[in-house]
């Protein structure tokens, strides 16, 4: 007969993988349409005379209103949770929230200067390297084991990036000089390392918070953090009176477009950090670093769709080699899941052996007593 406790925790495992795994999916699901959505609308921003740095930087973190509702709302609304909100958060988790958060804002601003300089080849190709850097920072940070199925799956990603690359130099803008060339290209490989850095400090940081709810209290801090940033840069700078200007004037679409432009961009953008930061949670830095480098092949296909872009032979192969190195990847994991399973499984008959052969040692010694 089986023991009813035993049988209760086993039931209670398996209702906390499946809510782990819809966790996983909901993230992923942010990450994909946010990941793909911003880089549309950048693109429409920038294909209809949209040029602000300060703009691009902006957008990125302007949507941390948004995780109000993921954060306050289980607690006073729906009652799903006896967690209040903010409970158990530490100064010095927000201090590490702030800090990395001011990263944060820097990466941005990086990733907003090469990409109004750089064409969308070279821009790709210098932001691929980041998950090379994922990976050695990761091994480095968080010890990371490096298995066939990872290495595998950075050198065909990042293959994949390279050959997109290459198929898009087409993409050069018009009057590029030798300077804003090297500012770009510089601030964009400054945008990847950061961001590969960024990924394992997380992950190491989430190995002490207790709960998915913790992750976006922090990334609201963050997201604050890096917007304080990017507010201080617009006004020092005249962004806010440029975005007015830029609505006005220069915006080719008219001023309704624009705003509806910035304020998808702000969405979309919070989408694609909130995916990220659930994703290493869930996983792991490589993980959530595989997972966005896998999303180029997407934003290729979604320029194809939505914009008419070509799609060559170039592209195609690019693509295959992505969805290649992403599925083999996921395959791994999905093999290390059961291995752990079974492990997990073998230890729990060991110990319940041991406990029924320590009950009969003790009925003989009793009988022997007798």
């Amino acid at each position: 007969m089986s023991n009813p406790s035993t049988q209760f925790q086993g039931e209670e495992q398996k209702a906390k993988n499946t809510s782990s795994l819809l966790l996983l999916v909901i993230n992923y699901s942010f990450l994909f349409v946010g990941s793909i959505s911003s880089s549309l609308l950048s693109k429409f921003y920038f294909n209809h005379r949209g040029s602000s740095r300060w703009v691009s930087t902006w957008v990125q973190s302007a949507g941390f209103p948004l995780l109000f509702f993921p954060i306050f709302l289980p607690y006073y609304l729906f009652k799903c949770t006896e967690r209040r909100p903010f409970d158990r958060f530490t100064p010095r988790m927000l201090i590490l929230s702030i800090l990395i958060g001011f990263m944060l804002g820097l990466n941005n601003l990086l990733f907003s200067w090469g990409n109004s300089y750089l064409p969308v080849s070279t821009s790709s190709l210098l932001l691929s390297s980041q998950l090379v850097f994922n990976l050695i920072l990761s091994v480095i940070i968080v010890k990371q084991k490096i298995t066939f199925q990872n290495l595998n799956c950075v050198i065909l990603l990042t293959l994949s990036s390279v050959l997109l690359a290459f198929g898009s130099r087409h993409d050069r803008p018009q009057g590029l000089t030798p300077d804003k060339y090297f500012i770009g290209f510089f601030s964009t490989v400054g945008a990847g390392l950061l961001f590969a850095l960024y990924l394992p400090v997380m992950e190491k940081i989430y190995k002490n918070v207790c709960c998915y709810e913790m992750v976006i209290e922090m990334q609201m801090v963050m997201e604050i953090a890096a917007t304080a940033l990017a507010t201080i840069g617009m006004a020092s700078d005249g962004g806010f009176s440029e975005m007015k200007r830029e609505s006005q004037v220069v915006f080719d679409r008219g001023e309704k477009w624009y705003w509806i432009t910035v304020f998808g961009n702000i969405i979309t953008w919070q989408l694609c950090f909130m995916g990220t930061a659930g994703m290493v949670f869930l996983t792991s830095s490589l993980t959530g670093g595989i997972c966005m480098t896998a999303l180029l092949a997407m934003n290729v296909l979604g320029g194809v769709l939505v914009y008419g872009e070509e799609f060559g032979g170039v592209k195609v192969v690019s693509t295959l080699l992505c969805g290649w190195g992403f599925c083999s990847y996921v395959y791994g994991m999905h093999l290390k899941m059961k291995d752990d399973q079974k492990e997990k499984e073998k230890e729990k008959e060991k110990t319940k052996e041991n406990k029924n052969l320590g009950m009969e040692m003790v009925h003989v010694a009793s009988a022997n007593m007798v």
